[in-house]
């Protein structure tokens, strides 16, 4: 399948792992691509971890199952590194991004021998910045589109605003907010 990307989103419960996947999905299918977002759930309460995915291509996605062997993973919540095998599948010339406050040096030890690129963010640092709440899917979205390549970060930017505006028609401090994060974060990743 020509440029399919796969992603594998790790998280908890209420972090919005599952929501980022799906906002991506969104976002990518309105630039024409082919699409696929979709969470997969264990015990569904507050806090358990989850995983989510996203295949992204420029042809039509024949598969239809979980990602096993991702480009890319995004570890919303970084005490999964210990919880749950991040990197497992996770292809050497890909690259993993973690919520962190703590250094590219202090994770790597948690990554089970992974040798390909690791990135970090303080999703934290950032959505209070811009939210003053702790949200750190909207950061984790648009790190993971700059370190994936996913597209241009202006369309990307004019997409994301154009997809909360229909979803936050009420609430434009929502949309403002939510825009500086994702604005924030893709200066932010490391």
């Amino acid at each position: 399948m020509s440029n399919l990307t796969e992603i594998r989103w790790h998280g908890r419960g209420g972090q919005g792992a599952k929501t980022a996947a799906l906002l991506l999905a969104d976002v990518a299918f309105q630039t024409g691509k082919y699409v696929q977002g979709f969470p997969e759930y264990g015990p569904e309460r507050m806090g358990a971890p989850i995983t989510a995915y996203n295949r992204i291509s420029d042809t039509v996605i024949r598969a239809h199952s979980n990602i096993y062997d991702p480009q890319y993973v995004v570890v919303v919540d970084e005490s999964l590194l210990e919880a749950v095998d991040v990197t497992s599948g996770l292809k050497k010339d890909g690259a993993i991004l973690v919520n962190t406050q703590r250094s590219k040096e202090e994770i790597i030890p948690h990554l089970k021998g992974y040798e390909g690129k690791v990135y970090i963010i303080d999703a934290h640092k950032v959505s209070m910045a811009t939210m003053g709440k702790y949200f750190p899917n909207t950061p984790m979205l648009a790190a993971i589109v700059k370190v994936a390549g996913i597209m241009e970060k202006d369309r990307f930017l004019k997409e994301m605003e154009a997809s909360f505006k229909h979803k936050f028609a009420g609430k434009p401090e929502v949309i403002e907010g939510n825009m500086k994060a994702l604005e924030m974060a893709f200066e932010e990743v490391q």
